[in-house]
């Protein structure tokens, strides 16, 4: 097991290309926050885990007050530079375990692509502690699918063989049995529509890169999982692109 310093530092080298090639969230996600889950502009909300912005960017957007929280000072940073004109944002140095948030002080906790690095228990503790009572919590991922296509089919071939932990921190390892755990068994609500990015090689490369489990330059494998990433392309393209297809998941108590 990883030391928890060592976790939060995965993204450290890799914030330009998160910030260019990571996918954003469909506006059917953040309409259904807003329209049916009780969102609202007055709300205010803790984004945990909330890296370069992606999704506090959309919250701010709808005027709601977002306590961005991210322990990964480069994340944070590119994010506090991308945000910094939105009078509702507050950015904190914080982490999902200890967020520095008063008691009982938001109304909404967000996690968008985050949960899975969380210590569970130490987690759930500061949800309570942190949200109003009657208050919820909203977990999103965008799940890549992995059998869309035969291009999608053989990415993934090469991520479970040259990629360096991609099979311990794929966040799919989150289960049934951890969420049912993590509320408390009392069950909760799915939303999920989808998503898609469009890439030529040089994104489709920096996609590759923006992910924690990838090798960088100078490390075993970078040279070989390029190599395989360019032949897949190269047999997979029409027209120059490729394209990622996601569910994005929307879990909810």
């Amino acid at each position: 097991m990883k030391k928890w310093s060592d976790q939060v530092k995965r993204f450290s080298n890799r914030v330009e290309n998160y910030v260019k090639y990571r996918p954003s969230y469909p506006k059917k996600v953040i309409d259904f926050l807003y329209n049916e889950l009780g969102l609202k502009q007055i709300s205010k909300i803790a984004d945990v885990g909330s890296g370069t912005g992606i999704f506090s960017n959309l919250l701010l957007y709808r005027g709601s007050k977002v306590f961005s929280i991210e322990p990964n000072q480069e994340m944070r940073e590119s994010a506090e530079n991308a945000l910094e004109n939105y009078d509702n944002y507050f950015s904190i140095n914080g982490s999902a375990e200890f967020t520095t948030l008063p008691d009982d002080s938001v109304d909404f906790i967000v996690s968008a692509q985050a949960f899975h690095w969380f210590d569970l228990q130490k987690t759930k503790e500061e949800f309570k502690r942190i949200l109003k009572p009657n208050g919820k919590v909203v977990l999103i991922w965008n799940n890549r699918l992995t059998e869309e296509s035969e291009f999608s089919i053989a990415y993934e071939r090469i991520l479970k063989k040259y990629a360096n932990d991609y099979n311990e921190v794929n966040h799919q390892n989150i289960g049934h049995r951890e969420l049912n755990s993590f509320f408390n068994n009392r069950g909760h609500k799915t939303f999920t529509c989808s998503n898609y990015q469009v890439f030529n090689f040089e994104q489709l490369k920096g996609r590759l890169l923006s992910s924690s489990y990838s090798p960088v330059p100078g490390e075993s494998n970078y040279e070989t999982i390029m190599e395989q990433l360019r032949d897949v392309f190269h047999l997979y393209n029409q027209n120059g692109q490729v394209t990622f297809h996601y569910n994005t998941e929307v879990l909810l108590r």
